[in-house]
């Protein structure tokens, strides 16, 4: 039997309360049960619906008192504990099966409150933030996350001819969107659905055959390939993903971040990057995809310090820089000492003839020394360590590099399910595939 949808509004009521109710009521006419999380950290103003979470509770949730949070007069400190308190109240809501969507207002302060309280919620899962802060980088509010974010014009302060109209449309979109979650969740339990097993895979441009090859090859093997441009943001919900314990194994082939992490190129994932499959044994296979180069906006925009270094312009807003030995070298000993540390099954596989498109043999990025030091630094690194390594004559996109690398992680999947067959490969080496 079908159940009513349900949103969870979360707002600080003392600030923004008579626009959390004008919302509510919208939500309502729209046929969602409101489920109302008070961030706030006095009495609401303007505010006059039921709420289920006071801010009482909410402190509470993140281990805190009002009073504390009032006596400490640290408003810093307040915005970030009633944010951990309000994401605990979401997660138990959902845990609870009570959340089809959330919805939240604000400007820098409230936005920090909802972004917090959504960001570790499942992806699919609904989540808009109306906020004047949508604008220049948002990473800080989105994350790795599929929060949507809406620019509200004008500041959050009453309902007047524009703010009816962009938070009417926030509470249509949300309960149309929370409403279709709702339908979706109850088909699948419904059905009993036994989705195929979960993957996750990095791609750029420069080594998409590899990729597309390898996903053909999983999809025969029986699992979903989530496929994630390694643009920085990308790499990090790979590493959201493989955190969350959704994935039952990683082929990172496409390990180019690190790459903009090391020299200041504009896709950085962070230097955690290549680390949430190992500590959180999850099977991987890894490959030095793409570390031949580091990402640069359009070619004005490349630091006057790389003046002299071979350059690609990939198109007119990617500018892309071959890697130097001494920056490969770097970069082979951070991506095997990541590996070394994991605490999972993990292969790496070498492709000695190139990790990308521009890195083959007579294309424009293609330099052995540093490929070599690559090559040699990252072995180095993974020496007498449980890694897997298959060190191969292949390139990266070679179809049998690609199908092989599907089939070993296959075999780790398959092993760590049945708990057997991994210790006895964990030192194995292959040459020319």
């Amino acid at each position: 039997m079908s159940r009513t949808t349900r949103v969870a509004l979360v707002g600080t009521l003392d600030t923004k309360g008579a626009e959390y109710q004008w919302i509510a009521d919208r939500l309502g006419e729209h046929g969602a049960e409101v489920v109302v999380i008070d961030a706030g950290i006095r009495p609401p103003a303007g505010f006059s619906g039921p709420v289920e979470f006071d801010q009482r509770a909410t402190a509470a949730a993140a281990g805190t008192t009002v009073d504390a949070l009032l006596a400490a007069d640290d408003r810093g400190a307040a915005v970030t504990a009633m944010g951990e308190g309000a994401a605990a109240l979401t997660a138990a809501l959902h845990a609870a099966g009570r959340l089809d969507g959330v919805l939240a207002l604000g400007g820098s302060g409230g936005s920090s409150i909802a972004a917090r309280a959504v960001r570790e919620l499942p992806v699919g899962l609904p989540k808009l933030l109306v906020s004047t802060m949508a604008s220049g980088d948002v990473s800080p509010y989105v994350g790795a996350s599929d929060v949507a974010l809406m620019y509200s014009v004008v500041d959050i302060s009453g309902i007047n001819q524009i703010s009816r109209a962009v938070l009417g449309n926030a509470a249509a979109g949300l309960a149309a969107m929370a409403d279709a979650h709702r339908v979706r969740t109850e088909a699948a339990t419904a059905a009993s659905l036994d989705d195929r097993p979960l993957v996750g895979a990095s791609m750029f441009g420069v080594t998409t055959p590899a990729v597309d090859a390898a996903r053909a090859r999983l999809d025969e093997l029986g699992y979903e390939v989530l496929v994630f441009h390694a643009t920085g943001s990308g790499g990090q919900a790979l590493e959201a993903l493989a955190r969350s314990g959704m994935l039952a194994g990683v082929l990172d082939l496409t390990t180019t971040e690190l790459a903009d992490d090391l020299v200041g190129g504009v896709l950085s994932a962070g230097p955690d990057r290549l680390t949430a499959a190992g500590a959180s044994g999850v099977p991987q296979v890894v490959s030095l995809g793409a570390l031949d180069m580091v990402n640069f906006g359009p070619e004005a925009t490349v630091p006057a310090e790389h003046a002299g270094r071979l350059f690609f312009v990939h198109n007119p807003t990617v500018t892309l820089m071959r890697t130097t030995a001494a920056e490969n070298a770097e970069l082979g000993a951070r991506v095997g000492a990541k590996l070394a540390a994991a605490a999972a099954p993990t292969v790496l596989m070498v492709p000695r003839a190139g990790v990308s498109a521009l890195d083959a043999q007579g294309q424009l990025f293609a330099d052995a020394a540093a490929d070599q030091a690559l090559f040699d630094a990252v072995l180095g690194a993974v020496d007498g360590s449980a890694v897997a390594v298959i060190d191969t004559e292949l390139h990266i996109n070679d179809e049998e590099f690609a199908r092989r690398a599907a089939d070993e992680l296959h075999a780790l999947i398959a092993g760590r399910a049945s708990g057997a067959g991994l210790v006895e490969t964990a030192t194995a080496t292959t040459k020319g595939l």
